[in-house]
């Protein structure tokens, strides 16, 4: 009943765009589906730990801390735009040089977008009481709302970079792959100033 009645708002939450959405669609298109894959498990690592964070009442403090909730907000920031200005400097460079990229690097990116994102902690400390039945153990059921988005995360993003990475053959030849990656870094830049601007 738990997972029934909070699945379509696990679904939602899933497939609303936002930098991982961003972020597993660029290294599918510059760097294939394996690059893409891994940056989905680092994006599902980092919700995951806001959401035992969350669980454990740790998430709570960071969303009533103006100061932590600052701290965490610049972070985020600060790697959107990092990023969004590498994948600049990376769409103006050979496409060759472009799809170099060391091992576990797509992955950190995935976690390291995840965790600096305080909208996550905000998101599960007012969302998951909602869902607890009255009476039932705290830590399980949010382990389970958890447990739940972690799923949903890796068969939508899954999905989206097997597409995404089948259809990149039609960017190798030509321009296309040099402007995606331009492109797809403005749009880091404007989530991480949009991310930089926003209040609790």
């Amino acid at each position: 009943m738990l997972v029934l009645s909070f699945l379509p708002v696990a679904l939602l939450l899933t497939i609303t765009p936002g930098a991982a959405t961003a972020l597993v669609v660029r290294h599918a298109v510059v760097r294939g589906r394996r690059d893409a894959w891994h940056a989905t498990l680092g994006n599902a690592a980092g919700v995951l730990a806001w959401a035992v964070l969350a669980a454990a009442g740790v998430a709570a403090v960071v969303a009533a801390s103006a100061e932590a909730f600052m701290v965490v907000k610049i972070v985020g920031a600060v790697t959107l735009l990092v990023l969004g200005v590498q994948s600049i400097r990376h769409g103006r460079a050979r496409p060759a040089a472009s799809r170099a990229t060391r091992p576990g690097s797509a992955f950190r990116q995935g976690l390291v977008t995840s965790m600096a994102n305080p909208k996550l902690a905000v998101f599960f400390v007012a969302l998951f009481p909602q869902f607890v039945p009255d009476g039932a153990p705290v830590l399980p059921s949010a382990l389970l709302m958890a447990a739940t988005i972690v799923a949903l995360d890796l068969v939508w993003y899954s999905a989206l970079a097997y597409t995404v990475a089948r259809a990149r053959r039609s960017f190798m030849d030509g321009p296309w792959l040099g402007r995606f990656q331009q492109m797809s870094g403005a749009v880091l830049i404007g989530l991480g100033l949009r991310l930089a601007a926003e209040q609790r």
